[in-house]
């Protein structure tokens, strides 16, 4: 029987201060915020794809699900009626182990029933979220990825101001369509005033190969997140194809990477978590990369090698 933790939520102002993550001695490598401008993406399907991503390249990864008012990583990862386990003696919360022994925390698990809903204004969602992050005993992870809520209020922003300095970056997931493009560009721009480096955009549901014709189709049009990567001067990581063999997989809750490793949306994927170990080799290995040039002119400054946006 599980020790439900108890989450302080009082009616409260959130902190200002920079808060302590709870790794109890541990320590995580790269801290990922994947976020929308709007809800409907695919959002927190990417978040549980890259996790099941980096941890079939044999990374050590956790999930902070952010989305207080629509948790579903629980479910995506085959974890939907879990329960989190609360170790007064320490006063910590323990998450979930879920496929590929990835640690999940939601505040899915702290309902009664999956059709429960919070109903919570923002002081008392900032506050849940708060308590995640500084409460929770998540040990030695190569990966955190953290589901935020679509858009930029209040949960992104708590996440921005409580690991202010400590984000690697954040990930921007689209799909096509001028509306979404111009949500993107929203959520570049909170990242950057925020102050958090913008690693790249996916963009999700770019289309659909017919498997009979081979003929591709452009079921929500054209794909905008390319184009608009590269007016934001961001990275442009990758598409992810409609299949809908991926909603079969979600509906079982089995990630769609272990169930169909071989479909064009797993191999694309898997691209995109390829290119992320090799872009930030560096910080997997414990090694901070820094640009030391032997000779500079008389008032020069050396470079740290930081930009950004990565």
């Amino acid at each position: 029987m599980s020790n439900k933790p108890n989450i302080n939520v009082k009616v409260q102002q959130p902190q200002k201060q920079q808060i302590k993550l709870g790794f109890s001695a541990g320590n995580v490598k790269l801290k990922i915020a994947v976020m929308s401008g709007k809800g409907g993406v695919g959002k927190s399907l990417i978040t549980a794809a890259l996790a099941v991503g980096f941890a079939l390249r044999g990374l050590k990864v956790g999930v902070l699900d952010a989305d207080i008012y629509g948790p579903t990583i629980p479910k995506l990862l085959g974890l939907a009626g879990s329960s989190l386990y609360y170790d007064d003696k320490r006063d910590v919360i323990i998450p979930a182990t879920g496929p590929l022994n990835i640690k999940v925390v939601s505040i899915d698990f702290l309902l009664p029933s999956e059709d429960s809903a919070v109903v919570w204004r923002g002081v008392l969602v900032s506050k849940a979220i708060e308590d995640f992050l500084s409460k929770t005993d998540w040990g030695d992870l190569d990966v955190m990825m953290i589901d935020l809520p679509p858009g930029t209020g209040d949960a992104p922003l708590t996440i921005a101001q409580a690991l202010s300095g400590q984000l690697t970056g954040s990930i921007i997931v689209s799909a096509p369509g001028d509306v979404s493009g111009r949500i993107v560009k929203k959520a570049i721009d909170f990242s950057r005033k925020v102050k958090v480096p913008v690693i790249g955009v996916i963009e999700n549901m770019c289309c659909f190969t017919c498997p009979d014709t081979g003929k591709t189709y452009y079921v929500f049009g054209e794909p905008e997140g390319k184009r608009m990567a590269e007016e934001a001067n961001v990275s442009f990581l990758g598409e992810i194809p409609l299949d809908p063999r991926i909603s079969e997989a979600n509906n079982a809750g089995v990630p769609f990477l272990l169930k169909y490793p071989d479909i064009e949306a797993s191999r694309k994927l898997m691209t995109v978590i390829d290119s992320l170990m090799g872009r930030f080799k560096d910080e997997l290995s414990g090694q901070t990369k820094r640009e030391i040039r032997l000779m500079k002119l008389p008032g020069e400054e050396e470079s740290s090698g930081n930009e950004e946006d990565k």
